[in-house]
């Protein structure tokens, strides 16, 4: 194994670790349900994607998934949000990597990062409305289920009528935004911290005593 290879899979482990803690700093979406929160560990990933490659952000998604998993258990939710989490943060990174290793200027990485949020979001809304929200009805039934959680939306707005109509307008914009949000902090810290990742960078030499 090369000396790069190696040091390719130590910063992956890293960055892992890394995504793992953000993801635990959730705070409240306005105007969303309260069991909805934003966290921003795909910044984490978006920065292994771009630094690294694709591959190696979606590698980053699924190991601060693993470990959220190990780490809370899987007996409420039998993983079901990891899932979630996991192909759409990975479809997110992996398309913007992809965009950005074939541009790899500011505007190439503007274009990723937008193309992968609205990926990100075109992703959600049928995993949502096929897969997780059906189980979570059916897991949390002694509380609503369907209606239960319908509910919560409709104190918010009243107008909404079903569950595909809530994610229409409620998940999808804070989906976007959400990847928006990701894209906006990678492309503020990702170029100081990009030679410590790639281990190009060159400490400033000091001035030598006379």
């Amino acid at each position: 194994m090369t000396k790069t290879k190696t040091r390719d899979i130590a910063v992956i482990g890293m960055m892992s670790a890394l995504a793992f803690i953000v993801f635990f700093i959730e705070i409240p979406a306005p105007l969303m349900p309260s069991f909805i929160k934003l966290d921003l560990s795909n910044v984490v990933s978006l920065i292994a994607a771009f630094a690294l490659g694709p591959v190696e952000g979606v590698i980053v998604c699924l190991i601060k998934n693993l470990l959220h998993l190990a780490f809370k258990g899987y007996a409420s939710t039998m993983g079901v949000g990891n899932l979630f989490d996991f192909v759409t943060s990975a479809a997110f990174c992996f398309t913007a990597g992809l965009i950005y290793k074939r541009n790899k200027t500011k505007k190439g990485a503007v274009t990723a990062t937008l193309i992968g949020a609205l990926v990100f979001t075109a992703v959600s809304l049928p995993l949502n409305y096929f897969v997780v929200y059906p189980f979570y009805f059916k897991l949390f039934a002694k509380f609503g289920g369907e209606a239960g959680v319908l509910g919560m939306y409709q104190a918010i707005l009243p107008s909404v009528k079903n569950t595909l109509s809530a994610l229409i307008i409620f998940n999808v914009p804070f989906t976007f935004i959400k990847g928006i949000l990701c894209a906006a902090v990678t492309a503020i810290v990702y170029k100081p911290l990009s030679p410590i990742i790639k281990g190009t960078h060159k400490p400033k030499k000091t001035a030598a005593a006379h």
